[in-house]
């Protein structure tokens, strides 16, 4: 069975061909990064219109890279929600007008089960059941999961997500858009020991995360200080810290609520080196397994549309000729399979 995958939900045009006995035959992806990057932010008309100019020539890429025309495809996977609604529409009305035209099935996947699922593009894969923490610009997600669509949010983000307090930090700091990874760069360069910053809601039970404060924090902070630039990277250093100390506690938490020795990061902060470190410090100190995405399917992509699609047609999970896109989606209202 070989699926096309199209991810449209944000700032990035991700297309990609996966062949359930091949693997990934092609991976074409288009960052908006240069578009926004003068607005220090993703301005959602903005990306609607970049999506509209590069979806189509994507498609065509993918296809020549995997040497295949849409009568070697089984069906159309796209992302069908959460995300901006503009960016959702282009690509589940090119989806779902492909699907018609070329006589296939369409699947409309949950962006974040995307997420959840990538870490399968790969081996080793983690089994069922696991832990799963996505944590991206606009998710921070605690998920027990016991298989495809069986899922237990087990605690989310009340305000800022952890990219998205990376970002708006960045910014604070003088760094340019997208500011997360450049912050994590400049963090290598700072010292332990100038600054302590707090790690919220970690004094208290549940699973729930709350940035924001840490973001407030954080400005207080850089308004106080000499503006050197090795102030600036002690301040980086210290807020990564905080943020890596305060998904750490909740994942080993979560763990040991649930029994549990296994689990998946997902996500685009998932490829901060910081993480996946101290991660693997703790999952060797209890004798689990950790798992992650290959780097370049930590961020969105359609790769991991076209996979989660896969298993969703498999199960004859398909769209009918009318199909809405949904930026606001509970991942626990998926169908198991």
């Amino acid at each position: 069975m070989r699926v096309l995958g199209i991810e449209t939900s944000c700032d990035e045009t991700g297309v990609a061909i996966y062949d359930e006995k091949q693997g990934i035959m092609s991976h074409q992806l288009y960052s908006q990064v240069k578009l926004h990057a003068d607005y220090g932010g993703v301005v959602p008309e903005l990306a609607s219109r970049d999506h509209v100019r590069k979806i189509i020539p994507l498609i065509k890429q993918a296809l020549l890279e995997a040497n295949c025309t849409e009568k070697d495809l089984d069906g159309i996977a796209f992302t069908k929600g959460p995300g901006l609604v503009g960016a959702l529409l282009v690509g589940s009305s090119v989806a779902r007008s492909l699907a018609y035209a070329w006589d296939l099935p369409a699947v409309g996947v949950h962006h974040m089960e995307g997420h959840l699922l990538a870490p399968m593009l790969d081996e080793p894969t983690p089994e069922f059941p696991f832990i799963a923490l996505l944590v991206s610009g606009g998710h921070s997600m605690m998920v027990e999961v016991q298989g495809i669509g069986q899922y237990t949010v087990l605690g989310e983000s009340v305000d800022d997500a952890a990219g998205e307090a990376f970002d708006k930090t960045a910014k604070l700091l003088g760094l340019d858009y997208p500011g997360g990874p450049l912050l994590a760069r400049l963090a290598e360069k700072g010292e332990a020991g100038h600054y302590n910053f707090p790690r919220p809601m970690t004094t208290k039970p549940g699973l729930d995360f709350s940035f924001s404060g840490l973001k407030t924090f954080a400005a207080n902070t850089i308004r106080e200080s000499d503006g050197s630039e090795q102030t600036k990277a002690n301040i980086a250093y210290a807020f990564q810290e905080a943020v890596v100390d305060t998904l750490a506690i909740k994942c080993k938490r979560a763990l040991k609520q649930t029994k549990l020795k296994r689990l998946v990061i997902a996500g685009g902060v998932s490829a901060n080196k910081q993480l996946r470190s101290q991660l693997a410090q703790m999952m060797k100190s209890i004798k689990g397994e950790v798992f992650y995405p290959r780097l370049e399917f930590c961020t969105d992509n359609g790769a991991m549309i076209a996979y989660a699609g896969l298993q969703r047609l498999k199960a004859n999970d398909v769209e009918g000729l009318s199909t809405k896109a949904k930026p606001r989606w509970s991942l626990e209202e998926l169908s198991a399979i």
